[in-house]
Protein backbone atom coordinates (compact mmCIF):
# COMPACT_ATOMS: atom_id res chain seq x y z
CA UNK A 1 0.00 0.00 0.00
CA UNK A 2 1.31 3.47 -0.96
CA UNK A 3 2.28 5.66 2.01
CA UNK A 4 -0.12 8.59 1.36
CA UNK A 5 -3.00 6.02 1.34
CA UNK A 6 -1.51 4.04 4.81
CA UNK A 7 -2.73 6.94 7.29
CA UNK A 8 -6.48 7.62 5.99
CA UNK A 9 -6.33 3.74 6.14
CA UNK A 10 -5.40 3.46 9.46
CA UNK A 11 -7.27 6.70 10.80
CA UNK A 12 -10.34 4.86 9.31
CA UNK A 13 -9.78 1.33 10.86
CA UNK A 14 -9.29 2.99 14.69
CA UNK A 15 -12.31 5.24 13.63
CA UNK A 16 -14.33 2.01 13.23
CA UNK A 17 -12.48 0.31 15.80
CA UNK A 18 -14.09 3.24 18.45
CA UNK A 19 -17.06 3.08 17.49
CA UNK A 20 -17.46 -0.76 17.50
CA UNK A 21 -15.63 -0.68 20.97
CA UNK A 22 -17.64 1.70 23.28
CA UNK A 23 -18.86 4.85 21.82
CA UNK A 24 -22.18 3.06 20.25
CA UNK A 25 -23.54 1.90 23.09
CA UNK A 26 -26.11 4.58 23.02
CA UNK A 27 -27.12 3.53 19.91
CA UNK A 28 -27.54 0.47 20.58
CA UNK A 29 -29.56 0.79 23.27
CA UNK A 30 -31.75 3.88 21.86
CA UNK A 31 -32.60 1.42 19.40
CA UNK A 32 -33.30 -1.89 21.29
CA UNK A 33 -35.62 0.66 23.82
CA UNK A 34 -37.62 1.84 21.32
CA UNK A 35 -38.77 -1.69 20.21
CA UNK A 36 -39.05 -2.76 24.30
CA UNK A 37 -41.15 0.57 24.30
CA UNK A 38 -43.12 -0.23 21.36
CA UNK A 39 -43.74 -3.93 22.30
CA UNK A 40 -44.83 -2.50 26.18
CA UNK A 41 -47.61 -0.28 24.48
CA UNK A 42 -48.82 -3.22 22.66
CA UNK A 43 -49.19 -5.65 26.08
CA UNK A 44 -50.79 -2.21 27.51
CA UNK A 45 -53.29 -2.34 24.80
CA UNK A 46 -53.67 -6.01 24.91
CA UNK A 47 -55.26 -5.58 28.91
CA UNK A 48 -52.08 -7.55 29.49
CA UNK A 49 -51.96 -6.49 33.05
CA UNK A 50 -55.01 -8.53 33.74
CA UNK A 51 -54.40 -11.40 31.47
CA UNK A 52 -51.07 -12.00 31.52
CA UNK A 53 -50.13 -10.05 35.38
CA UNK A 54 -46.60 -11.40 35.56
CA UNK A 55 -45.51 -11.14 32.16
CA UNK A 56 -46.81 -7.55 32.08
CA UNK A 57 -45.11 -6.01 35.08
CA UNK A 58 -41.72 -8.29 34.94
CA UNK A 59 -41.62 -6.61 31.59
CA UNK A 60 -42.34 -3.20 32.96
CA UNK A 61 -39.64 -3.30 36.11
CA UNK A 62 -37.07 -4.64 33.23
CA UNK A 63 -38.07 -1.36 31.16
CA UNK A 64 -37.53 0.76 34.06
CA UNK A 65 -34.69 -0.75 34.99
CA UNK A 66 -33.05 -0.32 31.10
CA UNK A 67 -33.89 3.46 31.80
CA UNK A 68 -32.17 3.41 35.15
CA UNK A 69 -29.16 1.63 33.58
CA UNK A 70 -28.70 4.08 30.24
CA UNK A 71 -29.41 7.60 32.38
CA UNK A 72 -26.01 5.49 35.21
CA UNK A 73 -24.36 4.95 31.43
CA UNK A 74 -24.35 1.74 31.76
CA UNK A 75 -25.61 0.89 28.12
CA UNK A 76 -24.71 -2.51 28.12
CA UNK A 77 -26.86 -3.86 31.09
CA UNK A 78 -29.43 -1.24 29.79
CA UNK A 79 -29.21 -3.34 26.53
CA UNK A 80 -29.92 -6.74 28.88
CA UNK A 81 -32.58 -5.36 30.25
CA UNK A 82 -34.28 -3.67 27.34
CA UNK A 83 -34.41 -7.11 25.49
CA UNK A 84 -36.16 -8.48 28.99
CA UNK A 85 -38.59 -6.35 28.65
CA UNK A 86 -39.52 -6.91 25.11
CA UNK A 87 -39.59 -10.39 24.97
CA UNK A 88 -41.72 -10.29 27.99
CA UNK A 89 -44.20 -7.93 26.68
CA UNK A 90 -44.51 -10.15 23.12
CA UNK A 91 -45.46 -12.70 25.96
CA UNK A 92 -47.59 -10.94 27.89
CA UNK A 93 -49.56 -10.05 24.42
CA UNK A 94 -49.44 -13.38 23.40
CA UNK A 95 -50.59 -14.38 26.78
CA UNK A 96 -53.88 -11.70 26.62
CA UNK A 97 -54.93 -12.91 23.03
CA UNK A 98 -54.99 -16.06 23.66
CA UNK A 99 -57.21 -15.78 27.11
CA UNK A 100 -59.01 -13.93 25.21
CA UNK A 101 -60.13 -15.54 22.54
CA UNK A 102 -57.79 -14.26 20.12
CA UNK A 103 -60.95 -11.05 19.74
CA UNK A 104 -58.03 -8.28 18.10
Amino acid sequence: MPSHLARPVLFAVLALMLCIGGGCGPTLYMSKIDDAEQEFERAVEENARWYAPYEYHFARVHLEKAREEAAAASYEDALRFARTAEGFSKRAVEIARRKRGGQR
